[in-house]
């Protein structure tokens, strides 16, 4: 590779994405670092595809034949990429025009680290997210400040080393969307990589495809926390969690009405459902992740549950 071609291909996974990604590609095409640019479209029908074409940018466009969420998009997308590196971003994310270029350099600075987490603000000035961190029970969760170090990145404008995630598995196509990111930056964590933050922005709108908060958006959240536990936890930290969810859903009947979405009894008995159908996959999976392992599972957990 010379010095003129582009180290990163940036990847957008759009979805009826019409209202907003023409201002994620004008930011795109207004960076000061050169860059591919791959656009997955899981098959909009909203006239998405049209502006995809219109662009001046001429971005390369790959459409896929049903929408395969945003976590099938990006392994889709990775087949794709020839670069060293691969951006993950939002197609409702206007990134800074130095985004590109800061990210790439605070990859380059910390030879250690796979994967970088941008700085995400919402159209009010609050930042979203400065990476994300793991909880005591295992949620993933982002961090709005950005003191200390992060455990993963956030998914919605992130970069990767390629081959990296080739190594660790790839993208776990089959979550949708939801901890698709924190699932694979627990994957770089046992491999012994690290993920840091940079100070590279982006205005993001978040929730424009998806709605948080909808009984989809609990359906995939809850189902995937659980399925990364058991591909990446502890086994008695995945186990524990596993009962912990099974009993508070057989307990909700003799609490009355749910004070939360996320504690509807039949949302989470579908969410059980669909674990236990996935479960003799997951434990395979599990297995082929301990193998890549350079780190104990235990030592990560210790190391990040919690802080």
């Amino acid at each position: 590779m010379t010095d003129a071609e582009p180290s990163t291909t940036v990847v957008v996974v759009t979805w009826r994405g019409a209202a907003h990604v023409t201002a994620c590609l004008d930011a795109l095409a207004a960076q000061s670092r050169p860059h591919r640019t791959l656009v997955v479209d899981n098959a909009s029908d909203d006239g998405t595809a049209a502006l995809l074409a219109a662009h001046p940018s001429k971005p390369e466009v790959l459409r896929l034949r049903r929408n395969t969420g945003y976590a099938g998009a990006m392994a889709a997308a990775l087949a794709k990429v020839d670069t060293p590196l691969m951006a993950w971003l939002n197609d409702d994310a206007v990134p800074a025009p130095e985004w590109l270029a800061t990210c790439e350099d605070t990859l380059a600075e910390a030879p250690l680290a796979a994967a970088v987490s941008a700085r995400l603000t919402l159209a009010d000035g609050t930042v979203q997210s400065t990476g994300v961190r793991l909880t005591a029970d295992g949620h993933g969760a982002d961090l709005p400040n950005a003191d200390g170090e992060i455990f993963g990145f956030c998914g919605g404008a992130a970069l990767l080393n390629a081959e990296a995630l080739r190594s660790v598995g790839g993208i776990p196509a089959s979550y949708f969307c939801y901890y698709e990111d924190t699932d694979t930056a627990w994957r770089l964590r046992l491999a012994g990589w690290d993920v840091v933050r940079a100070a590279a922005d982006v205005t993001h709108r978040h929730g424009a495809s998806t709605r948080p908060g909808s009984v989809r958006f609990h359906l995939w959240n809850e189902r995937n926390r659980l399925l990364t536990l058991v591909r990446c936890a502890p086994s008695e930290m995945a186990v524990r969690q596993l009962v912990k969810f099974a009993a508070l859903t057989l307990v909700l009947p003799l609490r009355g009405k749910p004070a939360a979405p996320n504690f509807r009894l039949s949302l989470r008995c579908r969410v059980l459902a669909a674990v236990v159908v996935r479960l003799p996959r997951t434990l395979v999976e599990r297995r082929a992740i301990g193998r890549r392992a350079a780190l104990g599972r235990g030592a990560v957990w210790e190391a990040w549950a919690g802080i």
